[in-house]
């Protein structure tokens, strides 16, 4: 045994001084396969795919008519949650109507143009109220007409203009009971004409748009300006801090400096050459200019977009340092896509136009998130200053008529000019003045109408992604025939295609099975387009309604005392059986929130009085 021990002692020490390994083996052969295993159980069956976009049913499920027509008896609506009530501006009786939705059926109504299903009971505020100044004194401040209603979580704000539209306006804040009834909190004031106020995402804070129109003699013309109010634990500030369109205005172009823009003349130079656009007698200043129209705030609460129409322009919102930035919107080319600029033919009929364009001008503004930033939706409806003092809304044959503007159109325009009829063709279309002849050469080279008779979309820098074209008024033609772009005051197809078309007037964005939609309202002819803007740079048309009856008779006029006056030739008789005109505003209800267990969409229409309540779901 000892000798075998010490013979292997031997061998290993000398394989330990051996310097180099010795090769592997060949590989061995491949054993047999093993048995198979016993089967698995049957995964649960898939859902079967859905096609994109995907096709949307849109029903009446609801319908509240005040019976009060062509007096703004419902515009505003809102949604408050916890008492399953659609809130409703009612300017004609000057209160708000809360309507009930507990009720509300997940069928479609026997007849969405006359249904009149749902009732409300009315929400009032005082005539007077006390708010804080700047030096923490009270002062009475007389309320005139309420303009925008928001409402987050239980707090309700109104925005109250005052009895002269040129003086400052409150916002008024009440706590809701379970049935919707309001308990006053506080008033703070805000600037002159408030027009529309928002919530940020978390509720700490009101965004208010002081929209600061001028009288209609330019006697005083306020300043615009966005109002922002605190908000902790539902108790708001006692005064607002303002974002002025002055001081707080910045460019963050950084081949500017601050020197560059620190006076009126400075900025408004720069806004001119960025295409801002400027309409309004001699002397008035940049902040005279921008009217704030309508805010729409970013789900990170730090960024917030405001429209100013007039100006065809975005304002970016710094929450954080309090500051604007202005961006103007550009020019959409006639040229590239079909328009009706005639009323004339009283039919649908549509051409491109060189050297014609169109100012995006959009009224309201949504806003909502992809791939983690922030887009903003856009109904591009269009506006004029048109007040007795000053108004540069001309139609395109006053450019040449000698009791007019008295100018020359050049050689292309002439050629198109009487290409298209003439005064009754092109010659109908309205358009600004104040870009009529930019050089004051006599000769005018472009025209510029009211209005993009569109939606579109804009990344957080109001950058254009997406625009529809022409989609509404073609697809508009297609359904409703000669009656695309009838007014709301009557039936009378293609009265308003020499004026801004059908006018997109409201937006919202929601969300519906994954997808998110853009709904869109054009107030003039009614209709309701919905478009898939999951992905933005992929955005696809989905839905069109109308809920109006075209084959009625009634003709009204919303600048009369009482649009139906008999006396002044107008007849409302058939309005009740007409459906819904003028449609103001929209708001989306997702699926989580809504008393029906359906996404819905309101619908507040100012002409016919009416808050029309769809619900839209997958087919």
């Amino acid at each position: 045994m000892f000798k075998r021990s010490l013979l292997a002692l031997t061998v290993m020490a000398a394989l330990s001084g051996c310097s180099l390994d010795g090769d592997d083996g060949a590989q061995g052969a491949t054993g047999p396969a093993g048995q198979a295993g016993a089967p698995g159980q049957a995964g649960a069956v898939g859902q079967p795919g859905k096609n994109l976009p995907r096709d949307l049913n849109v029903e009446v499920v609801g319908r509240f008519n005040t019976g009060i027509y062509g007096k703004s008896a419902a515009e505003i609506v809102q949604f408050h949650k916890t008492s399953n009530s659609a809130f409703a501006i009612n300017s004609a009786e000057n209160q708000i109507d809360v309507i009930s939705l507990a009720n509300l059926p997940v069928a479609a109504v026997g007849n969405g143009v006359t249904d009149n299903s749902l009732t409300s009971v009315p929400f009032t505020f005082p005539a007077n109220v006390s708010v804080k100044d700047a030096n923490s004194a009270d002062i009475t401040v007389t309320l005139g007409e309420a303009n925008s209603i928001a409402i987050y979580g239980d707090i309700l704000a109104i925005a109250v203009a005052a009895p002269v539209k040129t003086d400052n306006g409150a916002v008024l804040f009440y706590s809701l009971s379970a049935t919707g009834v309001g308990s006053f909190i506080k008033a703070v004031a805000a600037g002159a004409l408030p027009d529309m106020l928002t919530f940020t995402p978390d509720g700490s804070k009101v965004l208010v748009a002081n929209e600061g129109e001028p009288d209609t003699d330019y006697l005083v013309d306020p300043e615009g300006s966005i109002s922002v109010i605190s908000l902790v634990n539902g108790v708001p500030a006692d005064t607002a801090e303002t974002i002025n369109m002055t001081s707080d205005m910045v460019f963050s172009s950084d081949l500017l400096k601050a020197a560059d823009y620190n006076t009126d003349a400075k900025r408004k130079a720069l806004l001119q050459t960025a295409g801002v656009k400027f309409a309004g007698p001699d002397g008035m200043t940049v902040a005279q200019e921008l009217e704030p129209e309508y805010i729409t705030v970013a789900a990170n609460g730090k960024t917030a977009y405001v429209s100013l129409q007039e100006s065809n322009a975005i304002g970016i919102i710094n929450l954080e340092d309090m500051s604007i930035e202005i961006k103007a919107l550009g020019f959409k080319d006639w040229s590239q896509y079909g328009i009706d600029y005639t009323n004339e033919d009283e039919v649908a009929s549509f051409q491109h136009l060189p050297n014609v364009y169109g100012m995006y001008q959009p009224d309201t503004i949504a806003s909502y998130q992809w791939n983690g930033a922030t887009f903003i939706v856009s109904a591009n409806e269009g506006d004029s200053r048109d007040w007795d003092a000053y108004s540069e809304d001309i139609r395109v044959k006053d450019i040449i008529d000698i009791d007019e503007l008295n100018k020359t159109f050049s050689t292309e325009l002439q050629a198109l000019y009487d290409a298209t009829g003439g005064d009754d063709g092109l010659g109908r279309l309205k358009v600004t003045a104040a870009l009529v002849d930019p050089d004051d050469d006599g000769v005018v080279d472009k025209l510029y109408a009211y209005g993009a008779r569109s939606f579109s979309i804009w990344d957080q820098n109001i950058n254009m992604v997406y625009d529809s074209g022409d989609d509404f008024g073609r697809i508009s033609a297609a359904v409703l025939g000669n009656n695309f772009n009838s007014a709301h005051t009557e039936n009378k197809g293609d009265n308003r295609s020499d004026d801004k078309g059908g006018e997109p007037e409201a937006v919202d964005v929601g969300a519906i099975e994954g997808r998110t939609y853009a709904f869109i309202a054009q107030e003039r002819s009614g209709d309701l387009f919905i478009y898939d803007v999951t992905n933005p740079f992929q955005t696809a048309f989905v839905r069109h309604y109308n809920n109006r009856d075209f084959s009625t008779n009634f003709e009204l006029d919303d600048d009369l005392d009482n649009p139906c006056d008999v006396a002044e030739g107008m007849d409302c008789t058939e309005v009740p059986m007409s459906g819904d005109l003028g449609p103001e505003s929209v708001k989306f209800i997702a699926a989580e929130h809504s008393p029906n267990g359906n996404p819905l969409l309101i619908v507040g229409n100012e002409v016919s009085g009416s808050v029309t309540v769809y619900q839209i779901t997958e087919k």
